[in-house]
């Protein structure tokens, strides 16, 4: 197993070549980094325990500066044509496939997801970028007709202010930037606090913006990072002067974002648990079924907010698809991420080790039939501590732990008989997220994508749950949180929508044929 030190991979040369210093100070406004005097946050790798840098943490005071900043921001980056905005935006696009290489190896390293999804989540940025250049040209309005004569009705789209962008440690940066990139076409700046759990990789990030916006002479306070404790998150949250808080965490997470920013009646946007699945029909393509549902499930060691926690098997290809899953599993390769040929990594830290240790304990007791038993994996080659075995369990669906997230790679599976029940048990969940179904019958399909199928935000045919692409809107109903980010026409949340009537007549008729003659 590599490690940090040997050749094929050395830290101290990814952070030199993203200009990342060793310890760093945990506030930057886009022109300069501020001065903090909170305690270090020292991020340490789930690979191997290696310490990847340490933030100087910012306390009240600091963000306090940061948010006077994004407001002087504000009040000039507004002004810039949204075309103008978007060539700042495309040439970031170009900057990030310039650093893809080693960006990617710094999101794998410090938070345990496989090389090649560390690559996938740089070329996230790249190409929510490349939405957003072609957004900035699209910023439409609507023109209607006007019941009065002599008049005439538009509605058009402003620029929404300070958006705060609370962001998790499983997908460090992608997801900062499908908010960031369509918030600054829009003319809107961005407060980031990144997860304490992964801080480097956002200095690194905040820096490569830096370059881009200096060299286009960007007003200091549309870029600002922010790293701290919750107390951080929880400013944002309760700051009437941040006009947007789009938060990405754990279901009570959005609760209390949401209740604090809802009391002073501003905006947000919530990207919370998902609980997801996939029904696997009679008429599935079973070696495609298998593929989405592996991957969905072990996938950034079970650790996406769309990961695969259960499957719901046709009762006649129970007993076959479950031995597929055995044999597919006892090939999985565990270890450094960084290593080709590996499939999984380890979990974020011990904490998380600790959560999916509870689970399996909590399913066992509630009945759970193990069928790939779970654990820790123990060796030099896993000396962090932090990597785990993925497990299987035949469960029924209304175990508690079943209708819980565990953010661990652990699977579900139940069987079905009827196509509606099998419907049923996806939709019996708190949570929206995504959902899938293999099927080659086109009634089946279709009636999993109609009023009467799927409750969540996502619902694929023949794919897994996991993954999505930029040109879709990204996000879930119920417990999910509701929101909407990413592609489509997301970036409206982003704005203000205005309403404007133009009487161009010499005479001022009211709406709805109200008669008031001086």
């Amino acid at each position: 197993m590599s490690t940090a030190t040997e050749d094929s991979f050395n830290i101290k040369n990814v952070l030199s070549t993203l200009g990342v210093k060793s310890i760093i100070q945990g506030a930057s406004t886009g022109i300069k980094w501020l001065d903090t005097d909170g305690e270090p946050i020292v991020s340490r790798s789930p690979v191997d325990a290696s310490e990847v840098g340490r933030v100087l943490a910012a306390k009240e005071s600091v963000y306090q500066q940061v948010i006077v900043q994004a407001q002087k921001g504000f009040s000039e980056w507004r002004t810039w044509p949204a075309p103008h905005r978007g060539e700042v935006v495309r040439q970031l696009g170009e900057r990030l496939r310039h650093y893809k290489e080693p960006l990617g190896k710094l999101v794998s390293y410090e938070m345990g997801k496989s090389y090649q999804e560390g690559l996938g989540e740089v070329q996230e940025m790249i190409d929510i970028c490349d939405f957003a250049v072609g957004l900035s040209r699209q910023l439409y309005g609507l023109t209607m007709h006007s019941e009065r004569p002599g008049h005439r009705m538009y509605e058009q789209y402003h620029p929404l202010g300070l958006v705060g962008i609370i962001s998790a440690f499983n997908f460090p940066v992608a997801v900062w930037s499908w908010n960031a990139a369509i918030a600054w076409v829009c003319g809107d700046t961005c407060i980031w606090k990144a997860s304490e759990k992964t801080p480097i990789v956002a200095v690194a990030c905040q820096l490569i913006v830096s370059q881009v916006f200096n060299e286009n002479q960007v007003p200091e306070g549309v870029s600002n990072l922010i790293i701290g404790d919750r107390r951080i998150g929880e400013l944002i949250s309760t700051d009437h002067r941040v006009s947007l808080v789009s938060a990405t965490g754990s279901t009570a997470m959005g609760k209390a974002v949401g209740a604090a920013v809802g009391a002073r009646l501003g905006k947000a946007l919530l990207e919370l648990g998902g609980n997801n699945a996939i029904i696997i029909s009679k008429d599935a393509d079973l070696e495609t079924a298998l593929t989405g549902a592996v991957f969905g499930a072990i996938g950034t060691a079970g650790q996406r907010c769309t990961t695969t926690r259960r499957l719901i098997i046709h009762q006649e290809i129970f007993e076959d698809f479950k031995a597929r899953l055995i044999d597919a599993y006892k090939q999985i390769k565990i270890g450094n991420p960084l290593e080709e040929g590996n499939h999984m990594g380890p979990l974020i830290d011990r904490d998380a080790v600790d959560k999916y240790l509870k689970a399996i304990e909590k399913v066992k007791e509630s009945g759970g039939k193990e069928i790939v038993e779970g654990g820790i994996l123990e060796g030099s080659e896993y000396s962090s501590g932090c990597y785990v075995k993925p497990a299987i369990f035949e469960v029924s669906n209304d175990f508690d732990i079943v209708q819980c997230e565990t953010f661990a790679p652990i699977l579900y599976i139940m069987p079905y008989q009827l196509i509606e029940e099998a419907i049923d048990l996806q939709n019996s969940v708190p949570q929206g997220l995504s959902s899938a179904i293999m099927t080659n019958n086109l009634r089946e399909s279709e009636l999993f994508l109609s009023q009467l199928g799927s409750d969540c935000g996502i619902a694929n045919v023949n794919i897994g749950t996991s993954g999505a692409e930029i040109g879709g809107a990204f996000g879930g109903e119920k417990e999910t949180g509701g929101g909407r980010e990413s592609g489509s026409d997301a970036w409206k949340i982003y704005m203000r929508r205005q309403t404007n009537t133009i009487n161009f007549g010499h005479k001022v008729p009211l709406a709805q044929g109200i008669k008031f003659d001086l």
